[in-house]
């Protein structure tokens, strides 16, 4: 068959050929070697290795992988290009798109998105889709660093970006592309939100955070840490100061609380508290947060999703010698991406499922040492669509632990919206902004990622954030 498109040459793709071609593993470090340190679990591609698995790549006309994208990366035009031994120009292709292909290549679940569509899965295994936007965005740097796109001439026009996460770090680049002074304001002493405060580096390298910072700045971005808006400089004082547009990517980040007896004793952590402490180095935390944590022998993690994960793995890497995971309802209904489900359990967690805490024990000292929980059995769908958990009478039993790590999900900071007048919010604090351009209830007021959506993924706060940034443009084209 030939077709034409995608900036790919004419062709013949002969695609029952391909479909004969064999999955090239993406390698990975053994789980004995790697829960002795915190050095990345899944390693990188070999130049052949990439060129044969984007080969199995059958160019599919309808592009079901690039739909399934957050951000529409042409995939189909990348893994051609990968194919042909052009790895720079593949790189390029993410870059169209994308301001994370090294990022979003290690941490998106692409079992859901990009490889979750690709046709190849229905008969085996689909293309390795995250590890080749992985390899050639590594491929780029490593050769010839991030390249600096080109920058419109100054439009005069400032902007404040609150929070570098994903959402805010997308506009922060977007705009500045486009001739906008951009000054972003971030409440820890470094830039990078979540990337850097929030992944565990064995998922996500925080050199390659601060890389990403470090282009910002050649490109122009300005940054100012320690400093959280709300508290003590509001979004109006930024206005006041001469800012003529505003974007809150603020994220959600603040633990959704458990009320149970006991759930304030020691040795009982919140995941966010747990895993900031643990996973970066302590220069880089606010001095009330240097103290490292303290991790008995059995450890208990409560929630079921990609911050549950990060804690049990963790904890491994701790010297934790029994870690377990709890939570509510089946395998089924967790919202995590299976794949760290599965690194867990090679690393020697254990997962407790149908099973929920309804009260800590602590010993004469006040720390925990008994968790007791209460049995579960699945009843009707509830508003999130998933069966309910319902409470088993006369199940209750104990567990012992020294450890228990709370990891219930999280809710946007208040902070803003409580400082902000005219600034709609609904659902515990989700700040109410337009789906497409960002635009909240305050005129010049953009939002977008986590505090508008609830916890989500990094490709979606991305794509967020670059359709706020055309929106942020277009605004500033108004103003007089």
């Amino acid at each position: 068959m030939r077709e034409k498109g995608r900036g790919m040459e004419t062709l013949t793709v002969d695609r029952k050929a391909k479909m004969k071609l064999p999955h090239q593993p993406v390698p990975i470090r053994p789980a004995a070697e790697r829960i002795r340190d915190f050095e990345e679990v899944v390693l990188s591609y070999t130049a052949e290795q990439a060129i044969a698995e984007a080969n199995r790549c059958i160019l599919c006309p309808e592009a079901k992988c690039r739909e399934a994208c957050p951000l529409h990366n042409d995939i189909p035009g990348a893994m051609w290009l990968i194919s042909q031994g052009d790895f720079i120009g593949a790189a390029n292709k993410y870059r169209e798109t994308s301001i994370f292909p090294e990022i979003c290549g290690r941490v998106c679940p692409q079992e859901r998105l990009c490889e979750g569509a690709c046709v190849l899965g229905k008969r085996g295994e689909p293309v390795a889709l995250g590890a080749l936007e992985r390899f050639v965005a590594d491929y780029q740097r490593q050769t010839q660093g991030l390249p600096l796109p080109p920058v419109a001439p100054a439009t005069g026009n400032l902007v404040a970006v609150v929070g570098s996460g994903p959402a805010g770090l997308a506009v922060a680049e977007e705009l500045t592309k486009r001739g906008h002074e951009v000054v972003v304001y971030e409440a820890w002493p470094e830039p990078g939100g979540l990337l850097l405060y929030g992944i565990p580096s064995f998922k996500l390298p925080k050199r390659l955070v601060h890389e990403k910072i470090a282009y910002l700045k050649r490109l122009g971005v300005r940054f100012m840490t320690n400093t959280r808006i709300g508290q003590g400089l509001t979004v109006d004082d930024l206005f006041s100061a001469g800012f003529d547009a505003v974007f809150l990517g603020t994220g959600a980040n603040v633990d959704a609380k458990l009320k149970a007896p006991g759930v304030d004793l020691k040795g009982i952590y919140q995941a966010s508290d747990f895993l900031v402490r643990a996973n970066v180095d302590h220069s880089l935390l606010p001095e009330a947060m240097r103290r490292p944590v303290e991790v008995g022998g059995r450890v208990a993690v409560v929630g079921g999703g990609d911050t549950a994960m990060d804690c049990l793995r963790t904890a491994i890497r701790l010297g934790a010698k029994e870690v377990t995971c709890v939570y509510r309802r089946t395998e089924a209904e967790m919202p995590g991406c299976h794949k760290e489900r599965v690194r867990a359990i090679e690393e020697g967690v254990h997962f407790e499922y149908l099973v929920a805490p309804v009260r800590f024990i602590g010993d004469a000292a006040g720390h925990v040492r008994q968790m007791e929980c209460q049995r579960m059995q699945l009843g009707e769908p509830d508003k999130s669509g998933r069966p309910r958990p319902v409470p088993i009478e006369g199940s209750n039993f104990l567990m012992d632990v020294d450890t228990v790590i709370l990891a219930l999900g999280y809710w946007p900071d208040p902070l803003v919206s409580e400082t902000t007048p005219g600034l709609e919010v609904h659902d515990w604090g989700l700040i109410t902004a337009d789906a497409e351009t960002g635009a909240t209830s305050r005129p010049g007021v953009f939002a977008g990622g986590d505090n508008v959506t609830g916890p989500d993924l990094v490709s979606t706060a991305v794509a967020a954030g670059l359709r706020a940034a055309r929106a942020v443009d277009q605004y500033l084209k108004t103003l007089p």
